[in-house]
């Protein structure tokens, strides 16, 4: 072998030993999984409730929006020397739809599941990581319900309690943004509102960005109905023909979409990046908590808890039935 293929040999096996991988765990075989070094392997979790958007937006919009952030911090994670992720499939659940903004428990395109039901999926989950040997662990499951985060956040401290290992809501987490997010002109900005939650410029640009192949262009003349704080929100979600959305959707573009969801990819990613380099997550206050502080959140969860109860009744009293 002459040393000039000597030389190239090395630099691969160099460059294979440097760079980690992004693995998708329902493609690996058992010896895949059993040969990754769980103390540099990153497991990420995306989610994407199937939550009703209003009559422009598909109900998967959060997981869209999910998969593509749980992508850039794949990349971002195997860019250091040594570390893979092992990406899983997307969980397609979560609580409360936004519907419940205007107390409405049933509204076409929203299949969300109870709170216990969500954080029992991710604590099995957590269970069966954490007994497999892996300690880092990403929740990518941008959701707006303080209750929803609420369970993630618990499932990830059994995590840590149990298993000494580390598995973080990262969307729950409200760290202060090291850089200015994409702004608008004043004029846009007083339509779609303060209260940008749900459906308005901000998430029909990243929707238009993402997936514009789903987004009528009727979009253009969608009526805006503009909230400052969840009381104003709820104001119009109560309305019997309220469409389902809060904000000003007309007013969206694709370049801002794509702006919004890089910048906020390299806020997780600077987040993620810190949690593995020491940083603890405790010190970072949470939605889960900051959230219930809000009287109109917390009626509207209290409402949406009721429905929940009945529907949990309801099962109960027919698996009794059946002796279930």
């Amino acid at each position: 072998m002459n040393k000039l293929l000597r030389f190239a040999l090395l630099a691969i096996l160099l460059s294979a030993t440097s760079e980690g991988k992004v693995f998708r765990v329902g493609e690996m075989n058992t010896d895949d999984i059993r040969g990754l070094d769980k103390r540099k392997t990153v497991v990420i979790l995306p989610g994407g409730i199937l939550e009703q958007h209003g009559p422009y937006l598909p109900s998967y919009s959060d997981g869209y929006m999910n998969e593509w952030w749980t992508q850039q911090l794949a990349e971002a994670v195997v860019a250091r020397p040594g570390w893979s992720v092992m990406i899983f499939p997307t969980i397609p659940l979560g609580q409360s739809g936004a519907n419940d903004i205007g107390h409405k428990s049933v509204f076409p395109g929203t299949y969300s599941v109870r709170s216990n039901t969500l954080r029992n999926v991710f604590m099995d989950l957590a269970s069966e990581f954490g007994e497999q040997g892996f300690k880092w662990i990403f929740v990518m499951h941008a959701h707006g319900s303080p209750e929803h985060n609420l369970m993630l956040d618990q499932a990830g401290d059994y995590f840590r309690d149990v298993y000494k290992g580390r598995m973080i809501n990262l969307a729950g987490m409200l760290a202060p943004p090291l850089t200015r997010g994409p702004t608008v002109s004043e004029a846009d900005r007083k339509e779609d509102g303060l209260f940008q939650v749900h459906a308005g410029l901000s998430e029909t640009s990243r929707l238009l960005f993402l997936r514009n192949d789903l987004i009528p262009s009727t979009y253009l003349n969608a009526r805006s109905y503009t909230a400052n704080n969840m009381a104003e929100a709820v104001t119009h979600g109560k309305k019997i023909d309220w469409p389902g959305y809060i904000g000003a959707p007309r007013l969206a573009t694709a370049s801002f979409g794509a702006r919004a969801m890089r910048h906020d990819a390299e806020e997780f990613n600077r987040l993620a990046l810190s949690i593995l380099d020491g940083l603890d997550e405790r010190s970072i206050p949470r939605l889960s908590v900051l959230g219930y502080r809000d009287p109109a959140t917390a009626e509207v969860l209290s409402i949406a808890a009721k429905h929940w109860a009945t529907i949990e009744r309801k099962q109960s009293q027919w698996l009794k039935k059946k002796g279930g």
